[in-house]
């Protein structure tokens, strides 16, 4: 594409904002020469990579990549077989040690983000851990070469530090005492690597030593006492070797990254894209982007668009839409509002989404493929324009005709101007029928009124307007498709003042055509509020419903999640009831087998009997407390019946059902009140029956019950518990009088016997037995 149209429209300024977000040297060259590409799958890539580092950014704060520094020219001197200074190394040990990095981060994100394109670029970085280590063991990250390089270096160094340590202890003994006075200062210095003294310059002979410099005055002396002169020259022979150990260090470290320049060159450029994809991803979190569309079709349809360059808050978004029903969009009204903004917007939302970014605009917003963007926007704003500057627009427009194509898109503002209005307007509807017959894309801007008619007579074009407030006299920056611009001179003067006469004498100069162009227009302006408002109202309502649609979904997959879940638990638990009473009961069986078994040989004890008998009847009522009893009641609803007892909720009163009204209603007869009841209201009655446990037994021999029961031991409700069926049991085996053993204690067992034998209907009469039998401590009971 050509490299002009980035200067019209300022996307250097844009390119400048991106590349504030990149770290890396490299990645901030790379942003400076990103094409605009014209192919629809290279578009889509870049616009995959940006979503990529998008969703990256928002779950994992970005790629991990550091400020690293341009290596390619250190590598070019690898290639040559040079060796390279201990910060070359240094920033190459960076990039080595990002590359560990960046892939040890992909390796976790991987498992838990889908990602479309990074995968494969992170593919290609090839990790070299030998060198990478032998060089952190070496360089320190401002390029200085570790004691820990090579056992010599750090003997190098030790003996350094000791002389070092030696000189000073010396020359510190002429800070002191009567050599004090001889020195313009009491500190020790450093002159051509050696230590020195400032002595004043008249005891120059008494001081005594090597001169290596002076200050500027002359007066101070900077001299080597002759006492450290030896201690000096050794230093001197230390710094020289370990000069030559670091330079033959760095030699060897640089040898064994010759054989890896490939792989660095490979590392680097990767972590350099993936730093441009993070600046993308950052930069389209900063201005509040979205993802295009891209539309192969070449139908864009630009929602609630605006310039990247100016504030969002303050910034009129608006809605552009071009290549679907028309191709050509004709912009109309006076200057200052807001249309060559407008052009410029287009324009740049289309080279970010070519270039890979996420653009300024509302989600679902789509953009074309075109190969060439052109544009003629000048700044000059000022009515007095002259044939220089028509000429230079001209020549421009000329440019542009023999260039454009059927995937061209062409910006022209204020068509035809900077001449005679008559032949501009003449020459700005003769370019865009030209343009039309290109089958180019186009918005152009002009405030020639005789372009207002243009869109209705001309297929596949529509005209436009820049919103103009007639009550504060201001534009609002709002384009408005498919109303023309009309002029808001009588107005505007109206307002400011002018006479009314005047107006009206101006007024009635117009063309008959001019007031029914003007008319026709202000009644599109109202009908188009009209159409906004509802649109805006229906907009509101669709996106309630769609909310609540959304809503309802979730709830109904929660309520299907938990239906599942809750069917799930309540099968298992119902199998582990079951499994449990399965167990219980044939353990408590197991157990009558073993009894009757023993009977054939000895006398059951009666006691025993009722134990397992009682075990029986309590897993009997364990199993009937599982029950539903929602369901149960529910169901009770359903078999309702003329004549059922039930119980009127809402009145907490018995009723008699004396006839069904309808499967909701019942009509209830309540003492001498009959009244229509829901029968969500009802409740039925169930009939109390005893219950009767029939013991079949032959004869008093065979049942093998005692005519004696023993309570004494035993709890309360159990002991009653055992009294119940031990009394079934007497009664079926026939005998005429039991012994009930309960003992005296606390008095509460005897108290519960004689209680439940003054209300059995099968007992005649009890009373205490004899004292020589028991006296008050058991009761002999008589049956009927």
């Amino acid at each position: 594409m050509n490299s002009k149209i980035e200067k019209v429209l300022e996307f250097d300024k844009i390119r400048a904002q991106l590349t504030e977000y990149a770290t890396s040297e490299k990645g901030k060259q790379m942003i400076k020469e990103l094409p605009i590409e014209v192919e629809e799958k290279a578009i889509q890539n870049k616009i995959e990579e940006t979503a990529d580092g998008v969703e990256l950014l928002r779950l994992k704060q970005g790629i991990p990549i550091p400020r690293l520094k341009d290596i390619s020219f250190a590598l070019k001197r690898l290639e040559l077989e040079a060796g390279l200074n201990g910060r070359e190394l240094s920033d190459i040990l960076r990039v080595l040690t990002t590359t560990h990095e960046v892939e040890r981060f992909f390796e976790k994100v991987e498992e838990e983000i889908a990602l479309k394109r990074i995968p494969r670029l992170v593919e290609k970085l090839e990790s070299i851990p030998d060198v990478t280590k032998e060089l952190e063991a070496s360089i320190r990250e401002d390029g200085y070469v570790l004691d820990s390089a090579s056992p010599t270096l750090h003997g190098i160094r030790v003996g350094i530090q000791k002389t070092e340590q030696e000189i000073r202890r010396q020359m510190d003994q002429y800070l002191t005492g009567k050599n004090a006075q001889y020195l313009s200062d009491t500190i020790i210095t450093i002159r051509n690597d050696r230590y020195v003294l400032p002595v004043k310059a008249e005891y120059k002979s008494v001081f005594g030593g090597t001169v290596h410099d002076q200050s500027a005055t002359g007066q101070t002396l900077f001299m080597e006492p002759q006492a450290v002169v030896n201690l000096n020259n050794k230093l001197r022979e230390y710094q020289v070797q370990e000069k030559r150990e670091v330079e033959r260090i760095l030699w060897e470290l640089s040898q064994k990254l010759m054989p890896y320049t490939n792989s660095l060159h490979q590392n680097h450029y990767v972590l350099a894209r993936l730093d441009v994809v993070n600046a993308k991803a950052l930069y389209a979190n900063e201005i509040k982007a979205t993802e295009p569309i891209i539309d192969r079709q070449n139908h864009v349809a630009l929602w609630k668009a605006w310039h990247p360059l100016l504030d969002r808050e303050k910034a009129v978004a608006n809605d552009i839409i071009l290549g679907e029903e028309y191709q050509a969009i004709v912009i109309t009204g006076p200057n200052t509002g807001g249309k060559t903004i407008l052009l410029k917007t287009v324009g740049v939302i289309q080279l970010m989404a070519q270039m890979g970014l996420y653009i300024p605009a509302g989600e679902n917003s789509r953009v074309g493929i075109f190969t060439e963007i052109f544009a003629d926007i000048g700044d000059e704003q000022s009515i007095e324009q002259n044939l220089s500057t028509f000429s230079s627009h001209m020549s421009n427009i000329v440019s542009i005709l023999k260039q454009i194509n059927n995937k061209s898109l062409v910006l022209i503002d204020e068509i035809g101007s900077g001449t005679d209005p008559q032949e501009g307007s003449s020459l700005a509807i003769a370019i865009l029928d030209y343009i039309a017959s290109k089958q180019s894309y186009v918005i152009a801007s002009t405030h020639y009124p005789e372009l207002k008619a243009y869109g209705y007579n001309r297929p596949k074009t529509i005209n436009a307007s820049m919103e103009f407030d007639g009550d504060t006299l201001q534009p609002t920056y709002q384009l408005l498709l498919g109303v023309p611009g009309r002029s808001n001179a009588f107005d505007i003067s109206k307002r400011l003042g002018l006479p009314s006469i005047i107006i009206d004498q101006a007024r009635g100069l117009l063309s008959e055509e001019d007031q029914d162009l003007n008319a026709m227009i202000s009644d599109l302006e109202q009908k188009r509020r009209r159409a906004q408002r509802d649109a805006d109202k229906m907009r509101h309502q669709l996106e309630l419903s769609t909310q609540l649609l959304e809503d309802l979904q979730k709830e109904t997959e929660l309520f299907k999640a938990n239906k599942a879940r809750l069917l799930e638990e309540a099968k298992e638990r119902a199998n582990s009831l079951i499994e449990q009473s399965k167990d219980d009961a044939d353990k408590i069986l197991s157990e009558i087998r073993e009894l009757q078994l023993r009977s054939k040989q000895s006398t059951v004890k009666e006691h025993e009997m009722i134990e397992k008998k009682t075990a029986l009847t309590d897993l009997k009522h364990e199993q009937a407390l599982k029950k539903n009893k929602v369901l149960r009641k529910e169901k009770a609803k359903k078999a309702l019946q003329v004549g059922q007892s039930v119980e009127v909720l809402s009145f907490g009163q018995r009723g008699t059902l004396v006839e069904k009204v309808s499967d909701e209603e019942w009509v209830v007869q309540m003492g001498i009140i009959k009244m229509k009841i829901a029968i969500e209201d009802l409740a039925p009655i169930a009939e109390t029956q005893e219950a009767k446990q029939q013991v079949i037994v032959k004869s008093a021999r065979s049942s093998h019950v005692s005519s004696e029961l023993d309570l004494r031991g035993k709890r309360y409700e159990e002991a009653m518990k055992d009294l119940d069926l031990y009394i079934d049991a007497a009664i079926l085996a026939n005998y005429p009088r039991v012994t009930i053993i309960h003992g005296r204690g606390t008095g509460a067992i005897q108290q519960g016997v004689h209680k439940t034998l003054r209300s059995h209907r099968s007992v005649a009469s009890f009373e205490f037995a004899p004292m020589n039998t028991g006296g008050n401590g058991a009761t002999i009971v008589t049956f009927k």
